[in-house]
């Protein structure tokens, strides 16, 4: 049997992981020396924590956590497949690949295999959830391995914050380049290209950006048929619903709406709305930028 491993910035709801038996270690937030486990912060929490104290640090689990993890999934005559945000963005995947090489000194029998989901949020947490799905049904550590790759290629996650404060505030955009921004309404439609955050389209005001998100969306159904939608949000749970109900209407597929946590939160701030998405086909042709 093949165990699935991932970190606390898929954002994955505690029923998934649960039915799903996935293992998720969780990423820290440092505020002046003070350490805190993303999955112990809720967001309102978090956000007054960073009006008073400023923007925190981000920080990967120790390599500790996934020894632990490795070697007690091992140990029960399991393989381990760990899928994690995207290497380009953090040093969870570098530090699991350090925690993989000491363990298989160990127990040189062992399997372990990681991936780059090359990305965050619910983008990474459809490749966990296929990966997951694939091994609850018994299959081999290559073909757990591969429905997470595949889904890879199948999905797209946009998102927009309700202004660019916290952008500024950690150091994506400048000063002038904010103060600009607000004053003429420009809001940047964000997306994952490359494991990288990119913008995907600059736009007037946010509600015009969250229109441009559906569009997207309807532009892939059409051409790719779309199997399942996920809402992200910030401190922003009313106008989640309110998108779902709209897609769920438009395009008669599955929509979850889930928010997102601290470690991909800090940078967008509250009030950010986000659609992660999935399709049927993979796109046959480079994403569109």
């Amino acid at each position: 049997m093949v165990k699935v491993v991932t970190d606390s910035t898929g954002y994955l709801e505690k029923q998934a992981v649960k039915e799903l038996d996935i293992q998720v270690l969780s990423l820290n937030v440092e505020f002046e020396g003070d350490t805190y486990r993303e999955v112990d912060l809720n967001n309102e929490d978090f956000y007054s924590m960073m009006e008073e104290r400023g923007v925190p640090k981000s920080s990967q689990p120790p390599v500790g956590d996934f020894i632990q993890a490795f070697e007690a999934i091992l140990e029960e005559g399991q393989e381990v497949l760990g899928v994690f945000l995207s290497g380009s963005m953090s040093g969870t995947l570098t530090t699991a690949m350090m925690a993989r090489d000491m363990v298989l000194k160990k127990y040189p029998e062992g399997k372990i295999e990681l991936l780059d989901s090359q990305s965050n949020c619910m983008q990474l947490g459809f490749a966990v959830e296929a990966a997951a799905k694939a091994a609850k049904e018994g299959k081999s550590l290559e073909a757990v391995k591969s429905a997470a790759e595949r889904m890879k290629e199948r999905s797209r996650f946009l998102f927009v914050p309700k202004n660019l404060k916290y952008l500024q505030k950690g150091g994506r955009i400048g000063k002038a380049n904010a103060l600009i921004g607000n004053l003429l309404s420009i809001i940047p439609i964000l997306t994952v290209e490359q494991g990288e955050t990119a913008i995907f389209k600059k736009v007037r005001r946010k509600k015009k950006a969250v229109e441009e998100m559906v569009n997207k969306l309807l532009s892939d159904h059409g051409e790719y048929q779309v199997k399942e939608v996920v809402i992200h949000h910030i401190a922003a749970l009313e106008e989640g619903k309110d998108l779902a109900r709209r897609i769920e209407e438009t395009l008669d597929v599955p929509v979850r709406v889930l928010d997102i946590g601290p470690v991909i939160g800090l940078h967008v701030g509250p009030g950010a709305i986000g659609i992660a998405y999935h399709t049927k086909e993979a796109e046959k042709t480079t994403k569109d930028s």
